[in-house]
């Protein structure tokens, strides 16, 4: 096969379907990028049977063929191109060359026949929400995604959607980050994205403008349409942590305060923590002020700012990048924050409306 295509398009493609290609697989065919040209079409391939990429460009060819390239060295000699249009060649042996202005490549491509088939997806049943929405779910949410797979459901994001109410949700079983939105959707779903996934959607999801990103649902595989890019990935089995029961309530003690104070105050409590010298941030919610401390090997913090509490003082620890990540993730300039006493867990909540809520367990601080 033959074709000759844009540099810059040919780069794109590659780098973002390489996302899905294992770096080392028993398959060795999965660890380059199947082409697959029809005509003046170009359809590019990443796969690692859990998540896989897809997506087109145009080219100028007559011809019809596929075949496989390694996904490293092919990506790094596009990159390196001089020309702003690439010829590439494949012969019967599957000698492959590679040329632009004076560069020319010559390496040895794999047959297609060894790159094992993407699964299927029904455009049936399906959804469609605006990409910069779902972008900003996502990342306001990965953060508290399980990272070791002592329970394997809890490493990817719960799609939980009924009456029209979108929640996205992530547990770890230290705390738990729930996004909601109103979607126009009249159908049920509850299920489950690996965050690895949900990540690199996140990537290719734009973040401004109208469009939007369709998800086809099936049994076992959600699919993901992101303009030219298609994005399938297997679903999580097991049964989710039932998070709306780990919601508190009611609350004795609020504060109302300026988020960014408190962030600078747990990031100065970060220089002293470190995977040798770990401890918790003691935070103490008094008469209107916020006293934050932190004791390790390193040394020795105290500092202070108001906000507004009403209740109850508390005395409470928290893993500082716990909770510095939550307050990261709420992008807001002031948030709520609510307490049921010095071993309950801190929630956090917008000043109005209930577009997300974070869950952070507290620690046990030791007697001083």
């Amino acid at each position: 096969m033959k074709f000759i295509c844009r540099q810059n398009d040919l780069n794109e493609a590659l780098t973002n379907v390489s996302r899905a290609v294992p770096q080392k697989s028993p398959i060795s065919a999965l660890e380059g990028v199947k082409l697959h040209l029809e005509k003046n079409s170009l359809e590019l391939t990443g796969y690692d049977l859990e998540m896989g990429i897809q997506t087109k460009i145009e080219v100028e060819s007559d011809d019809v063929g596929e075949c496989i390239l390694n996904s490293k060295l092919f990506g790094e000699i596009i990159r390196k191109m001089p020309s702003e249009k690439v010829e590439i060649t494949v012969d019967e042996n599957l000698s492959t060359s590679i040329s632009g202005e004076n560069a020319e490549y010559k390496i040895l491509a794999m047959s297609a026949d060894e790159y094992p088939s993407i699964p299927e997806f029904d455009t049936g049943d399906d959804f469609a929400v605006p990409q910069a929405m779902l972008r900003n779910m996502i990342n306001q949410t990965i953060f508290a995604v399980a990272v070791v797979d002592n329970k394997p459901i809890l490493m990817g994001e719960l799609f939980d959607i009924m009456d029209h109410n979108f929640n996205l949700v992530a547990i770890d079983g230290y705390r738990l980050a729930i996004r909601s939105e109103t979607i126009s959707t009249d159908n049920h779903y509850n299920f489950v994205v690996k965050a690895k996934a949900l990540s690199e959607v996140s990537k290719l999801l734009k973040d401004d403008g109208d469009d939007t990103v369709t998800m086809h649902v099936s049994k076992k595989h959600i699919t993901f349409e992101i303009g030219k890019y298609t994005v399938i990935s297997r679903l999580l089995e097991g049964e989710f942590h039932n998070y709306k029961g780990s919601l508190p309530t009611s609350h004795s003690t609020e504060m109302i305060l300026n988020t960014r104070d408190l962030i600078a105050s747990l990031e100065r409590c970060m220089l002293l923590i470190n995977e040798k010298a770990k401890a918790p941030v003691k935070c103490i919610f008094k008469d209107g002020t916020v006293k934050i401390s932190c004791s390790t090997a390193l040394g020795k913090l105290n500092d202070e700012f108001k906000a507004d509490i009403s209740g109850p003082s508390v005395e409470i620890g928290f893993n500082c990048r716990y909770l510095l990540d939550a307050l990261k993730a709420s992008e807001s300039d002031k948030v709520k924050m609510q307490l049921n006493g010095g071993l309950s867990p801190m929630k956090i909540v917008p000043l109005e409306g209930n577009a997300y809520a974070f869950l952070v367990l507290p620690m046990r601080l030791k007697n001083e």
